[in-house]
């Protein structure tokens, strides 16, 4: 009794039938990346091979032979996590700079309140570990 249940609700699906309008919305939102294959499959019980036949019968881009790259989803929250990553670093970049433009604006008008050339000071200190001897020559 129980499998004849079963055969009756598997008859009930293998005889649905979907309009030409309708596979062809489907394709659409397939070629403009808005659904996956597997989503048309699960939403509309539908078989992934079902899915296919529309798409070679339907698709503008497979009747020219164009190939349509799919990305995987882990490809795309790989791709947003990376450029969440770079919009971090542009702002950490972006506070750096601003404080190195603070930091020079503070020595130019310390320079001109005190009347001292710290920039030269700052300068001479690092340069003199920094320095070459000169060789002494002798002469014959």
């Amino acid at each position: 009794m129980r499998s004849s249940v079963f055969n009756e609700e598997v008859k009930a699906v293998q005889n649905r039938y979907f309009s030409t309008d309708f596979k062809k919305k489907r394709v659409r939102e397939l070629e403009n990346n808005l659904v996956c294959i597997a989503d048309i499959c699960k939403t509309y019980h539908v078989s992934r091979t079902s899915v296919y036949r529309w798409i070679y019968k339907y698709s503008s881009m497979a009747k020219r032979e164009v190939k349509q790259v799919v990305e995987t989803k882990s490809d795309t929250k790989k791709i947003q996590s990376l450029e969440e990553r770079i919009k971090e670093l542009e702002r950490a970049l972006g506070q750096k700079q601003m404080l190195l433009d603070i930091k020079d604006k503070m020595i130019e008008i310390a320079e001109e309140t005190y009347d001292i050339d710290i920039k030269k000071k700052l300068a001479s200190k690092a340069s003199s570990g920094s320095s070459t001897t000169k060789k002494s020559t002798n002469t014959k």
